[in-house]
């Protein structure tokens, strides 16, 4: 696959590391640990980047828009519903910070 990275050439690449810190988690971390949204963590970076990246794209203003932005990721563990909540309050959260 060195053709992946060939493409990603002068892009800047964000990974889960660069959201937060362990002393401070942004706003969407912070919701994730809220709303239970966190279960054996193998999905949760994808997760994260997923939602960081549709938050900034898309209103997400319905629980059926981000099942939809969230159905390319696959979890096991959690069934979604605390990860459409955790969504649904950091977007409430930006809302209510841009007033």
């Amino acid at each position: 696959m060195p053709d992946v990275c060939v493409q990603a050439t002068g892009c800047r690449v964000e990974t889960v590391e660069s959201l937060g810190s362990t002393e401070r988690l942004s706003p969407l971390q912070e919701a994730f640990r809220e709303h239970h949204a966190l279960q054996c963590g193998f999905c949760t970076p994808g997760m994260l980047m997923t939602c960081i990246d549709a938050l900034k794209k898309y209103p997400l203003t319905t629980d059926n828009e981000s099942r939809e932005v969230l159905s390319g990721n696959l979890c096991r563990c959690t069934g979604y519903e605390h990860i459409v909540k955790a969504i649904r309050a950091a977007r409430d959260q930006s809302r209510g910070d841009q007033q």
